[in-house]
């Protein structure tokens, strides 16, 4: 019986599997590492550009965001070839609390000036998730008409995290649109903070939106952004909110007369719109060329600008000894050993990041030695 047992056979069979494929295609690794990004050189990029070439201009903006080194070597080569064809733009900085309806205005005001004849590039700053990095960038499916008008050009970017939800690399995406031909730029952020005031340091004019009907309007109002704006103008001023509006922009109007005149001998406006019927855009624009008539007049335009080039260079200081110290291969070593000693308590945060700081500029102090 034993025997029958051993010489038995079930009719269960499974055959061995198949090695599953990898999840890259080497075929097209080899063709994205071979694309005209890598082959393009400056020349090229520059004339592309110039001649307002669209695509050409977004794998030149993607060269900026890139943080590969031989990347930013080219995109600062590139920036300094653009710079002399930039700065003929109106640059218009549009920020509002969430809900507000930045992106319904953004069509409905670009479409306006488009209409006027203008060339429009918007720069919309996607927040990005501190859990994953990643954003969704989906600001051209909400501007469906704006993103198939010739006279625009649309760039999603995500934040990684900047401050005040402004890109890193905005200030020279700017020059690159400008550059391209475009006359006006629209920056819209993430959404309305005390630290969106980081907008006010590379636009011309800053908008703010305000929502009507959301309680106290005065109370959601923060100082630091009400001083930076140049004009408010409360949206969504349609159907059963149109009282609202008008008493809201009432209120804003007698808030903004308790603040002091700016350097630039501008009094902000407040004012009604509504980007879903498209009315009040007329009274946005000439508002925007109100603004400039007056401060190209008195001279701040210009000295505004002056001014925003020196922060420019002060960020520029920042970002590029932040970039240099985390990719210090010496650093990555040591940081990781440090963020084990800081979870067991065997050293305080403050002490570690000075012991990390006093590393990196004595390994620069010797390197510049040898040298």
């Amino acid at each position: 019986m034993q025997d029958k047992e051993k010489s038995y056979k079930s009719a269960l069979k499974v055959n061995p599997g198949i090695d599953q494929p990898s999840s890259v295609n080497p075929v097209a690794v080899s063709r994205y590492k071979s694309r005209n990004m890598n082959l393009l050189k400056t020349e090229d990029f520059l004339q592309g550009i110039l001649a307002g070439d669209k695509t050409i201009l977004s794998k030149a903006i993607t060269l900026i965001e890139s943080s590969l080194p031989e990347h930013q070597l080219l995109a600062q080569e590139l920036i300094g070839r653009c710079l002399p064809y930039s700065g003929n733009s109106i640059r218009i900085g549009i920020t509002g609390v969430p809900g507000v309806g930045k992106s319904t205005l953004i069509e409905s005001f670009g479409k306006y000036i488009t209409g006027q004849g203008r060339r429009l590039a918007v720069l919309a700053i996607d927040p990005s998730s501190r859990r994953s990095k990643g954003s969704i960038l989906g600001d051209k499916t909400r501007m469906e008409e704006l993103a198939v008008d010739n006279n625009a050009y649309i760039r999603p970017s995500p934040s990684a995290g900047s401050l005040g939800g402004v890109a890193r690399k905005t200030r020279e995406t700017i020059v690159l649109c400008e550059a391209a031909g475009f006359n006006t730029v629209f920056i819209e952020t993430v959404g309305v903070g005390q630290s969106e005031t980081a907008v006010a340091t590379m636009v011309d004019f800053f908008l703010l939106l305000m929502l009507p009907g959301a309680g106290d309007e005065l109370q959601g109002i923060k100082r630091g952004i009400m001083e930076m704006a140049d004009a408010v103008f409360v949206n969504k001023c349609d159907g059963d909110n149109i009282d609202a509006a008008l008493r809201a922009a009432r209120d804003i109007k007698n808030a903004l007369q308790l603040y002091p005149l700016s350097e630039s001998g501008w009094l902000p406006v407040a004012n009604v719109c509504s980007s879903l019927t498209r009315t009040g855009m007329d009274k946005v624009w000439d508002t925007v060329q109100k603004y400039y008539e007056l401060t190209t007049e008195n001279g701040y335009f210009v000295s505004n600008r002056k001014q925003q080039s020196i922060c420019i260079m002060y960020d520029s200081i920042f970002e590029s000894l932040k970039n240099n110290f985390y990719q210090t291969k010496e650093i990555k070593k040591t940081i990781r050993l440090y963020e084990e000693k800081i979870v067991k308590n065997e050293i305080s945060p403050y002490i570690a990041a000075q012991d990390l700081l006093s590393a990196y500029f004595e390994k620069n102090i010797s390197d510049k030695v040898k040298d």
